[in-house]
């Protein structure tokens, strides 16, 4: 994995919101069929740097890198343009349409002709294509959205980001709230989408168990702050713990001096 080159970077990223600094020097890089977890508590900074990452916020100050090129996002959809897809932890599906018809939304296929008709049949056999190469199972694309589990939904918002030709997943809590059958359904797909090889995947994660069981490498942020980084091979469930454990306790020192 370390010879892999570097699909995103991004160097000592400060964001300010009036008084407040969100983000305070981060720096992150992820390598090509990478999963790197981010870790941290509520406040850490985790939700602000995914927002400047898919363009949807602009740092204050610091630098990105795509592709070891030098790039200032300008909107969400220009990031999108770079192969940037994030899923967020409310999904974005319209519950009432069709699963094919989410995975292409606001990207529909159109015959071709002054008057923009849908070809719900080209739309329906690739959604079909796309769900069975990475190992996606529902009863049919036809079903709407809200027939769906919950695991299954985090499925379809993960494939309709692979099936825009994203190279680089962010994924928001792709875990939240799910049982163990559900979230290991998400783990299997993640860890597909890895072998691949051509996508390279950061999530936002709380459970450090879990975390360390997907991702390559962990990064944990605290206050604004990259704190601690380390393969997942090389560290533990207590070790992160522990320097939580120290943080929270020199905070509560300075709280009572």
């Amino acid at each position: 994995m370390s010879a892999a080159p570097e699909a995103l970077r991004a160097q000592n990223i400060v964001k300010r919101f009036g008084a407040v600094t969100a983000l305070d020097g981060v720096s992150l890089h992820l390598r090509q069929g990478e999963i790197l977890g981010i870790l941290g508590d509520n406040g850490a900074g985790k939700s602000t740097l995914m927002k400047i990452l898919t363009g949807f916020q602009q740092q204050t100050s610091g630098t990105l890198f795509i592709d070891g090129q030098e790039i200032l996002l300008r909107s969400v959809d220009h990031a999108r343009s770079l192969g940037i897809e994030c899923v967020y932890q409310d999904l974005a599906l319209a519950n009432s349409l069709s699963i094919y018809h989410n995975m292409f939304l606001n990207r529909e296929i159109v015959y071709p002709g002054p008057i923009r008709l849908l070809n719900n049949r080209a739309m329906r056999a690739r959604a079909s294509e796309l769900l069975d190469e990475i190992g996606v199972h529902v009863p049919s694309v036809d079903l709407a959205v809200e027939a769906l589990s919950g695991g299954q939904r985090q499925a379809i918002a993960v494939a309709r980001a692979v099936n825009s030709n994203a190279r680089i997943l962010l994924l928001d809590e792709p875990l939240a709230a799910m049982g163990a059958r559900e979230a290991g359904l998400i783990i299997d797909l993640i860890l597909r989408l890895k072998e691949k090889g051509n996508l390279s995947i950061a999530m936002i994660m709380h459970n450090y168990a879990q975390t360390l069981d997907i991702a390559d490498r962990v990064m944990l942020m605290q206050r604004g702050r990259v704190t601690y980084e380390q393969a997942a091979a090389s560290t533990s469930v207590a070790e992160l713990m522990d320097i939580v454990r120290r943080e929270y306790r020199a905070l509560r020192s300075g709280d009572s001096a």
